[in-house]
């Protein structure tokens, strides 16, 4: 497949970037500093592009590709960018043609304990710290929600996010978050990723949400 993987240097974008190299797939790396991406493989190209400044330009490099994959996430203190951010990568997809995975957040996912809380809605559960972005995790969903023009499928993560190893092991959900026998929500970047390029290489189903997480213990922990 050709891929244009918005949000290439973060640590999702990274991640399926990676993983996607791994399965033979030839990918547009697209980052507003694309420097950081280092030394890139066979099958990768970068391009350097702000997808709010340029969406014109972002539509034309989409040109010939077979799919978007965003794996956007403003820094901290822009959290309100994600909307637009958001908006601008699945009117790339729309003007393409081509179907989009978008990396969504936890933050309307339900708790596993049957509470009917979600992250987001649920006392105590989510430091202050994260709230701005989990409240922008769920304006994108409203956005998701409203949009009819691209064929796109949201990947939510579980409630944490690790580096580690790649095991190749999780499972998918739905709307509640999927949870491992002692009740942890958490999968690393690299298995993360593994569910990303699972879903890119299955037939697309329009406006369809998904979180994907370990059910199993999590593995030995490594650095990197």
């Amino acid at each position: 497949m050709k891929i244009i993987l918005f949000g290439a240097t973060g640590d999702v974008g990274s991640a399926t970037l990676r993983e996607a190299v791994s399965r033979g797939h030839h990918i547009t790396a697209v980052a507003r500093d694309t420097s950081r991406l280092g030394t890139l493989p066979s099958g990768v190209d970068a391009l350097s592009l702000d997808l709010l400044g340029k969406p014109d330009a972002a539509a034309d490099a989409a040109a010939g590709h077979d799919l978007v994959i965003s794996a956007l996430r403003p820094a901290a203190g822009h959290e309100g960018d994600l909307v637009p951010l958001t908006r601008a990568a699945l009117n790339v997809a729309a003007s393409a043609g081509i179907p989009a995975l978008i990396t969504g957040g936890a933050a309307l996912l339900k708790l596993a304990d049957g509470s009917g809380h979600t992250v987001l809605s649920a006392p105590d559960f989510l430091p202050d710290a994260v709230r701005p972005i989990a409240q922008a995790c769920a304006d994108q969903d409203a956005l998701l929600e409203q949009d009819t023009a691209a064929t796109w499928t949201c990947l939510r993560p579980p409630a944490m996010l690790l580096p580690g190893p790649r095991t190749g092991h999780y499972e998918y959900g739905t709307d509640t978050l999927v949870t491992d026998a002692e009740g942890q929500s958490q999968i690393t970047y690299a298995d993360f990723a593994v569910a990303m390029l699972d879903l890119a290489e299955a037939p697309q189903i329009a406006r369809r949400r998904l979180t994907a997480a370990w059910t199993a213990p999590a593995p030995a922990m490594q650095p990197g």
